[in-house]
């Protein structure tokens, strides 16, 4: 059973990409989602509290990250929503670094599942703290650019701020 914490605190975000919603709780940053993604709760639900500590720096890191001023998050990050295996999954996510993109299989066997492709990708899309946990990074065989909960062109515009030289 999972320890007690308090309802998460939400604030919204106007990013470049559109308006999101940014979720805290005592842990840490626990969600992240641009408003109407895929696998989104419903936000309403949480109280709104603009002047929470994590998510007042969540809204500046990500303002620096849009503006190109900023490559790396520093904030503490809640993960415990999700199963183990989705924890892990979220986890490997974070050490895909800024301006490279892994393959969906190339992730499953650094996570030590080779054999687990499908439910990787499952996993990966309910990635609860988009960007920060950077799912947009995975790409399917050959770099093509296959799934997210946001929008293909969100993903994209994601990876050509990050990889400016590209051709996406």
């Amino acid at each position: 059973m999972k320890p007690f914490s308090p309802p998460p605190a939400r604030a919204a975000f106007h990013s470049p990409l559109g308006p999101m919603t940014l979720a805290a709780n005592s842990q840490g940053l626990c969600g992240v989602w641009f408003d109407g993604q895929k696998h989104q709760p419903d936000p309403h639900a949480w109280p709104h509290d603009a002047a929470h500590p994590v998510l007042l720096q969540a809204q500046a890191q990500l303002a620096e990250y849009f503006a190109g001023r900023r490559s790396v998050f520093d904030l503490p990050l809640d993960l415990s929503a999700g199963t183990e295996f989705q924890q892990t999954v979220w986890r490997g996510l974070l050490d895909i670094a800024t301006g490279s993109t892994t393959a969906y299989g190339e992730l499953a066997r650094r996570i030590g599942k080779p054999m687990a492709v499908r439910a990787l990708g499952a996993a990966v899309g309910r990635n609860p703290i988009s960007i920060i946990v950077p799912c947009h990074r995975v790409v399917g065989a050959g770099g093509a650019l296959t799934g997210y909960a946001g929008g293909l062109d969100r993903k994209t515009a994601l990876l050509r701020l990050e990889l400016p030289e590209s051709n996406l």
